[in-house]
């Protein structure tokens, strides 16, 4: 049975997971570097102190990588060429699933993401709230004006208040003479999305929902503790760094900046005269951005552009390698604290900051970053999911398994109806409070 629908936004939204069911969920992250498909069985687990706003235990049990074809920094820019790469990736995870999937959840990183703010107050005439009170504040909220060509990705509720009481988390059967929400609208370019879905469908498959990278990213690598007291989640990924802010316990704010690991690799190569893939290999094995903690007395052996094998190889000082990286993560937390101030939210975070994302493992990243940012930092990795190898539990798949978790979290996200009136029950009245009972029991 289909658990996701086309409402009249006219992107693919999940239903609410059941509370008393096992689920099999598929999902896939497309990044510049590589696509990833992740295959989890999810499980009603009892409340518990340990991550108590999770549902669902999650255990992976099939895993396919590919490297990234026809994609650049999330956007498709060959059709034919991600089609195979996405293919690939999904019968990897298939086969050691030992399972056929027909649907996933999907990562979003282009369309420009723009985050909007709408805030709406409906009169309750000192009635108690209803659920049809909610969905028309809702409604209201989410009805903030969005530019030609784009697509509301995420709406998501962050304050509730009654009477200028603010916090509440569900007001339903209280009195109140006006009831008011702010919503979080996250946008995106239309096209992108199109052409990315063209390409899944193109592999004979169906988007269940879209979810912004940033958003999937938070959700794996922040405890319940940071995202309730308000805190950024820095992912740095190969072709862009992506922000997003949480802020009591829901997702409130996301951007981007158009710098990832590949410029350092780019940066490597340039200033060393070296093939991309010799770069990355050196990024990755001797990169660091603290040249005082380099040692200079062992070089790095290099094959410059043009030449192959170690009789034509050059020494590279070690401290040299860390002068080229450096300029460019600091150019990269420059920009990342510049969109935090900008964001207005600079209080809700306080100093707590979490980076994730593949480009993250770089040695030194974190002092670079406290040193810019001036603020507490800490790595991230994604938490509360079993079935991954050690190797798969880095900052690399922190968006892979926050898509994973993202179904248990659907359902706080309001999602617009084709026809409002054909949703909405009264409960003052006896047929309204039997349909709601109806609703919620079934």
């Amino acid at each position: 049975m289909s658990v996701f629908s086309r409402t009249n936004d006219k992107l693919p939204r999940m239903k609410a997971l059941s509370r008393r069911r096992s689920r099999i969920i598929s999902v896939l992250d497309v990044g510049s570097d590589k696509v990833t498909c992740l295959i989890g069985r999810l499980k009603p687990r009892p409340d518990s102190e340990v991550l108590p706003n999770r549902t669902h235990t999650i255990e992976v049990i099939g895993v396919g990588h590919q490297r990234s074809r026809g994609i650049k920094s999330g956007v498709v820019v060959d059709l034919e060429a991600a089609e195979h790469s996405i293919r690939h990736c999904v019968d990897a995870a298939e086969r050691m699933a030992g399972l056929t999937i027909e649907s996933l959840i999907v990562s979003v990183t282009a369309g420009r993401l723009k985050s909007l703010r709408g805030r709406a107050e409906v009169a309750t005439r000192g009635n108690a709230v209803t659920e049809a009170d909610m969905n028309r504040v809702f409604s209201l909220a989410a009805q903030t004006p969005i530019e030609h060509g784009r697509i509301a990705l995420h709406s998501i509720p962050f304050e509730i208040f009654l009477d200028g009481e603010n916090g509440l988390e569900n007001p339903q059967g209280m009195v109140g003479e006006r009831l008011g929400a702010d919503m979080h609208v996250l946008t995106a370019e239309e096209t992108p999305l199109r052409n990315l879905e063209a390409a899944v469908n193109r592999a004979h498959l169906v988007v269940e929902a879209f979810v912004a990278t940033p958003y999937a990213s938070g959700l794996s690598v922040l405890v319940d503790d940071e995202a309730a007291m308000g805190s950024a989640c820095i992912d740095m990924g190969g072709g862009s760094t992506t922000i997003s802010i949480f802020q009591n316990g829901r997702f409130v704010y996301a951007d981007s900046v158009a710098l990832g690991g590949n410029h350092i690799t780019m940066d490597l190569a340039r200033g060393l005269s070296l093939r991309p893939e010799h770069a990355e290999r050196l990024k990755v094995m001797h990169g660091c951005t603290l040249s005082e903690l380099m040692d200079d007395r062992e070089p790095v052996q290099v094959a410059p552009l043009g030449q192959e094998g170690d009789e034509t190889s050059v020494s590279v000082a070690r401290s040299l390698i860390a002068k080229i990286i450096r300029p460019r993560v600091e150019e990269t937390f420059e920009l990342i604290r510049d969109r935090l101030a900008a964001s207005g939210l600079g209080h809700v975070i306080g100093k707590r900051v979490v980076l994730t994302g593949g480009a993250s493992q770089l040695a030194g990243l974190n002092e670079t970053a406290k040193a810019v940012m001036q603020r507490n930092v800490r790595l991230g990795r994604p938490v509360g999911v079993s079935g991954l190898s050690p190797a798969n539990k880095s900052p690399a798949f922190a968006t892979s398994v926050g898509l994973l978790i993202y179904p248990q979290v659907a359902q706080t996200e309001y999602v617009a109806r084709t026809s409002p009136a054909a949703f909405a029950v009264d409960e003052r009245t006896s047929v309204g409070r039997f349909g709601a009972w109806l609703k919620r029991s079934f």
